[in-house]
């Protein structure tokens, strides 16, 4: 009577024994899932706070370039949101030249200095700026091949001379170390319209947190493929 009562419950014993790995193996599944959500929830907030701490930052930065610069009397077309600095062509170039004008010349003497001395004038500044962009801009009259060439001319005339032994300033090496000449051209616009408000110099910042965005990115899709 026992051994026939010991056959009859094996079954029932593997069968009990399975269902509780099966239920053991969804138990770690399910805590697996819960750890990963955990994990990128905890990723993205982190990332957020880093984002906001550097978009204060850059408020911080840019409200301190332009009192320094309207202080100084040195009246620019200023970006609130970006920083960007835009110089019209007139007061550097004649029409048509890359050639620096004499008068260009002492506004820069001026500008720069300034410039340059805001962006190291705090160590929290000089790691938040990555580059500046000096920056050529046409009008759309004419043909897109001379736009692109006149206005990286004009970039790279103003490039020469920043860093020409005709300007001297405490911060000229650690600038130069940031600062790129690009040329762009009139890229906005397939209407040759002739808008002198288009022919300028611009001194554009690339803050880190623009690197910070592609890698939010990058890292928010590596924390998915692990789930």
């Amino acid at each position: 009577m026992f051994i026939e009562d010991s056959e009859e419950r094996e079954p029932e014993i593997e069968e009990s024994a399975e269902a509780s790995t099966y239920l053991s193996i969804g138990d770690l599944m399910s805590g697996l899932l819960m750890f990963f959500a955990l994990l990128f929830i905890t990723a993205l907030l982190q990332l957020q706070q880093v984002k906001d701490n550097m978009a204060k930052e850059k408020r911080f930065f840019v409200g301190t370039l332009i009192s320094k610069l309207n202080g100084n009397n040195l009246k620019v077309q200023i970006n609130s949101e970006t920083g960007d600095v835009s110089l019209r062509n007139e007061i550097l170039f004649a029409e048509g030249s890359s050639q620096l004008k004499p008068e260009g010349k002492v506004w820069l003497k001026k500008f720069i200095p300034i410039y340059s001395d805001v962006i190291f004038s705090k160590p929290e500044f000089n790691r938040y700026i990555l580059r500046v962009i000096l920056e050529g801009h046409t009008s759309s009259k004419g043909s897109y091949e001379d736009n692109m060439e006149l206005s990286l001319l004009r970039a790279l005339s103003v490039y020469k001379y920043i860093f020409s032994n005709e300007m001297n300033f405490p911060t000229k090496d650690l600038f130069r170390e940031k600062l790129l000449a690009s040329g762009r051209g009139k890229f906005d616009s397939d209407q040759k319209i002739d808008d002198p408000s288009d022919r300028k110099v611009v001194f554009r910042f690339q803050f880190k947190n623009e690197q910070l965005t592609t890698n939010q990115k990058s890292l928010v899709k590596h924390i998915i493929s692990k789930q």
